[in-house]
Order: C-alpha cells, then sequence, then structure tokens
C-alpha cells in the first residue's frame, strides 16, 4: 500500500541532500511524490505546505521528533511514511486528523499510545505502528473503519479490545512480539481477515470461535507456550500406533462395525473428538485419549494447547 506511481516530473527524491528550500516553486506544484529520507532533519520545515499537489511524502529515517502544523496544508496527500525516526504521541499538530490519509506508516519510533489524531482519519486503510512501545490498543480504533492493514508488531501490548472486531475491511493483523496472553472471541466477526500474526506472545489458547474465519488464510502462532507446549508434548509423548490407525481410518472416513472390529476399538473410534482444522472437510479423528478433557474444553469455550496443533500444522 505505500507504494506509488507517476511520471519522473511528479517524483522528486531529495533523500541526503536536505535542500528543500532550494526547489523551485514549479518544481513544488509539479511534485506529487517526495522523499526526504535521511537528511537529519529533528523538525519537518514548514515549506513542506509549499507543496500543494503532494499525494505521497517519505520523511522516514530522519531525528524528527515533532511533524509541524503545516503539513495539514497538504490536502491532496495520501500516504504519509515517517519510519525511524524519534516521533511520540506528542509529535503530531493538533489538526493532523484532518488530512485525507489512507497509509500512514509510523513504525520504529517513540510511541507509548496511540495517538488521537490517528483515530480521527476516517479514510485510513493502512496504519503501521511496529516497533515502538505502546502499551495498548484503545478501544477507539473501531472508528478507522476503512482500515485494511493494521500492524502493531513489536511493541509492549497486553491485551487486544474487543472493539477491534468492529472493522469490516480488516486483511492483515499484525500483533506479533507483544505480550498478549489471551485472544478475545468477538475477533471471529472480522470476516475479511486473511492473515493473523500472533507469534511471540504469551498465549496459552486460542478461543475456539476463531476458527470459524472461513477466509483466514495465515495464522503465526510461533513462540507461544501454546507452541511449546505442543512441541514438548510430542517430542516426549508420541501417539501411539492405536492412536496412528484410528487417525488413519477417521481422516480416510473407512467404514467400521463391531462386525469387524473389537468393542473396545469401536468405542475408541466412536468417541473420536471433531477435527477444529477448517481444511479437514470436517473429518474427525481420536485426538486425545482422555474424552473428559475435550469436554471440559468445550465447557470454557477455549481450544486447549494440546489440540492447536490442527491450525498450526494442518
Amino acid at each position: 500500500m505505500e507504494g506509488f506511481e507517476g511520471d519522473s516530473e511528479s517524483v522528486l527524491d531529495l533523500s541526503r541532500l536536505n535542500s528543500l528550500d532550494t526547489v523551485s516553486e514549479k518544481r513544488r506544484k509539479d511534485t506529487k511524490q517526495l522523499y526526504l529520507c535521511f537528511n537529519r532533519m529533528t523538525v519537518l520545515p514548514e515549506s513542506i505546505s509549499l507543496f500543494s499537489n503532494l499525494e505521497f511524502l517519505d520523511i522516514s529515517n530522519n531525528t524528527l521528533s515533532v511533524i509541524c502544523e503545516d503539513i495539514t496544508r497538504l490536502s491532496n496527500l495520501k500516504t504519509l511514511i515517517a519510519r525511524n525516526n524519534r516521533l511520540n504521541e506528542f509529535s503530531l499538530p493538533k489538526h493532523f486528523g484532518s488530512l485525507q490519509l489512507e497509509v500512514l506508516n509510523l513504525s520504529g519510533n517513540r510511541f507509548e499510545e496511540l495517538p488521537s489524531q490517528c483515530l480521527q482519519l476516517l479514510r485510513l486503510q493502512s496504519l503501521s505502528l511496529g516497533g515502538n512501545t505502546l502499551k495498548s490498543i484503545p478501544a477507539e480504533i473501531e472508528s478507522l473503519t476503512r482500515l485494511e492493514l493494521l500492524y502493531l508488531g513489536g511493541n509492549q501490548i497486553s491485551s487486544i479490545p474487543a472493539e477491534l472486531a468492529n472493522l469490516p475491511c480488516l486483511s492483515y493483523l499484525v500483533l506479533c512480539d507483544n505480550r498478549i496472553q489471551s485472544v478475545p472471541p468477538q475477533l471471529n466477526r472480522l470476516h475479511s481477515l486473511r492473515s493473523l500474526s500472533l507469534h511471540n506472545n504469551l498465549l496459552t489458547y486460542l478461543p475456539r470461535e476463531i476458527l470459524s474465519l472461513v477466509h483466514l488464510q495465515e495464522l503465526s502462532l510461533r513462540g507461544n507456550p501454546l507452541v511449546v507446549r505442543f512441541i514438548k508434548d510430542m517430542t516426549y509423548d508420541p501417539p501411539s500406533l492405536l492412536e496412528l490407525a484410528g487417525r488413519t481410518v477417521k481422516s480416510k472416513n473407512l467404514p467400521y462395525s463391531h462386525k469387524d472390529l473389537p468393542s473396545h476399538l469401536v468405542n475408541y473410534l466412536d468417541m473420536a473428538s471433531k477435527c477444529p482444522n477448517p481444511k479437514c472437510a470436517e473429518c474427525t479423528s481420536p485426538c486425545s485419549s482422555n474424552p473428559q478433557s475435550d469436554a471440559d474444553s468445550d465447557d470454557d469455550n477455549s481450544v486447549p494447547a494440546d489440540r492447536i496443533q490442527r491450525v498450526l500444522l494442518g
């Protein structure tokens, strides 16, 4: 979403040159895409407002601590990339939310909170604040109803608000490398979600409702306690030959009856728990030798760690 297509006259790259004030008036008006990366700027110059037709602005890899109010005069600005600076929640101008931004990237800065001005950007389709020190996601995130991508990886977020489920267009949600301990079941309302990255958090289970996300193509869970437990169990407690044979019978839908098998084997196959993998065509397999443990998990409406293997490896 951060790309821009245009003719050579509409693109102006002043990276490493620090010469914004030397640009002619005509060139400013013709410029739609402007790069000001690696210029050691501490403050965005006021002359930025003279680029009246600007649609794309990249001010990454500077030492910016403040973005001037003059940026709000760029009425055509659709994309703002400000990665790897020194920005925080006090760095944005008061009327920043009046911009018509569709893409905003503030990754690699010093934000501890998501600025309220960002929550006023109602046209926003892509929001990235990875590599900051965010502690939480405000419930007001639900106001960004056009959001398709939300990247908040590499922060200190401990919980996911249920209001996140009120983003009907959200397709890519990245919350990896945080401190998240649980996932709200309400996320099953994210019907457009295609990719969910939750690796390197503190998850011990997933709500069963997540498995109803029919468009979900990628689910990343590595580096969580539930995965560590599964790998440990698989290493030190491999399935028995009985369980492997039972899985084959159920996954292949092979017929069986008391005429073919002893009664205790028929009972074992009949008690097979349903596989939660949505790609398994509703097959069943004896995933646990303890039927009571599966019944307990139904009561608390969660997917325990020893069953999440279907999502990870299916």
